[in-house]
């Protein structure tokens, strides 16, 4: 039988009595991100939560009955800072904004990217989002079979694309290194190798090309660009109709 969401748990199992003071599960929450903002997910453990909270960890099993709950609520959570855009007209707009939040909540946030593919996400928070997400897909007035293709194409993009952003930042950040000097060290042991000097050769004009561009640069203008493709190809399929 596959786990359960949190979401999903029965209400009555939740009530628990006798419950430790001074907690509650949006204070056990809060806490979950912030260590797992400052730790990664590797490191998090119930244990490591209970001495953050200066609990007990029996204390924190009062609120919720395994790890992946607690997950579950963390990811939820994170997916509240997304601003959602008042509906409008203009579903291109929408798109971009849900697509550029999106973008920094995976970014801000390292440890949701593996989570989002683990979890059902149903929470209130990531409901949400999704009720957004569609109905400014839906005002694109294509057929309803093609709406779920935008969404994947749009937000699967996305989410590649902000997972592999946070991985590189946190490589830097593990290297000692700001993004920028990290790119050039990187790329001066690239050219000096003679295993890559054919590719090297090859993309050397790729590379000029994005000049004195810094790194933060470089990824706002790749994701513009390639976010304005999608959209651009969205909107031919809408005036094909």
């Amino acid at each position: 039988m596959t786990r359960q969401s949190v979401w999903l748990a029965d209400k009555e199992r939740r009530r628990k009595s006798n419950q430790p003071t001074g907690l509650d599960r949006p204070r056990i929450t809060v806490a979950t991100v912030r260590l797992l903002d400052a730790e990664g997910l590797e490191k998090f453990s119930m244990r490591r939560l209970a001495a953050e909270l200066n609990v007990t960890a029996m204390s924190v099993y009062w609120y919720v009955e395994t790890k992946d709950e607690l997950l579950e609520l963390a990811l939820d959570e994170v997916y509240g800072e997304v601003p959602l855009p008042p509906a409008s007209d203009d579903w291109q707009t929408d798109l971009r904004q849900l697509a550029t939040w999106y973008r920094t909540l995976l970014v801000r946030h390292p440890w949701s990217s593996p989570l989002a593919g683990r979890y059902l996400n149903i929470g209130p928070h990531a409901l949400t989002f999704a009720r957004a997400i569609q109905q400014a897909v839906r005002r694109t007035n294509l057929p309803l079979e093609d709406i779920t293709g935008v969404i994947a194409a749009v937000f699967q993009f996305v989410y590649g694309f902000g997972t592999m952003e946070a991985h590189f930042l946190a490589q830097t950040a593990e290297a000692g290194l700001s993004p920028d000097d990290y790119y050039r060290e990187s790329l001066a042991l690239f050219n000096a190798s003679t295993d890559m000097a054919e590719i090297a050769e090859e993309t050397k004009d790729l590379v000029e090309a994005r000049g004195t561009a810094t790194i933060v640069e470089m990824h706002n203008r790749d994701f513009t660009f390639a976010l304005d493709l999608l959209l651009a190809g969205i909107q031919s399929m809408t005036n094909r109709r």
